[in-house]
């Protein structure tokens, strides 16, 4: 491991830690992948938060903004935290590991789910049996909204996808007409 694995993991663990001492993990962690995803998605957001020439506290000011009353104030104070300690352009990689670590602890395996539009509890659920029974894991969904899915899903678990997007059928239907 180098030692950018071992920071990004330290950083997972102490995200861990605290939502699992404080009884939030479940919240907390869902919450953290849907921020660290929709910094990844959003480029001026993601250079908002990793902007040397911006003070901290501005920057904290931008998660503030951005999640307050919608999601759980530990939560916001992780996500601080990580802008604080100036790793912001790692949180992606510190909330997959966190989730992974939490997943594992679970012995789970972790699904990001991408979907057009945000999904139900009992679509997430139906989407967690299939990918159990495709991969023989117990399975836990993250969900990632990407507009770009166009309809159905892309799963991945590891190195594993499974995609059942609209788009990825109509490509193929494009091929086969085009044979």
């Amino acid at each position: 491991m180098t030692s950018k694995d071992d920071l990004i993991r330290g950083y997972a663990e102490a995200l861990f830690s605290v939502a699992s001492a404080e009884g939030a993990l479940g919240a907390v962690e869902d919450e953290l992948f849907a921020f660290a995803k929709a910094v990844e998605q959003n480029t001026p957001l993601r250079d908002a938060l990793v902007d040397p020439s911006l003070p901290a506290e501005n920057r904290k000011g931008v998660v503030r903004d951005l999640l307050g009353e919608r999601a759980n104030p530990l939560t916001v104070t992780l996500v601080g935290f990580i802008v604080d300690a100036g790793r912001a352009k790692d949180l992606g990689k510190i909330v997959l590991a966190m989730t992974v670590m939490a997943a594992d602890r679970r012995q789970h395996a972790v699904a990001e789910v991408r979907t057009a539009v945000a999904l139900t509890q009992e679509q997430r659920e139906r989407i967690a049996v299939a990918l159990a029974e495709a991969t023989g894991r117990e399975i836990e969904v993250k969900v990632v909204v990407d507009p770009s899915v166009v309809g159905g899903v892309v799963a991945r678990v590891g190195d594993e996808v499974f995609d059942g997007s609209i788009a990825s059928r109509l490509a193929e239907a494009k091929q086969q007409l085009g044979s």
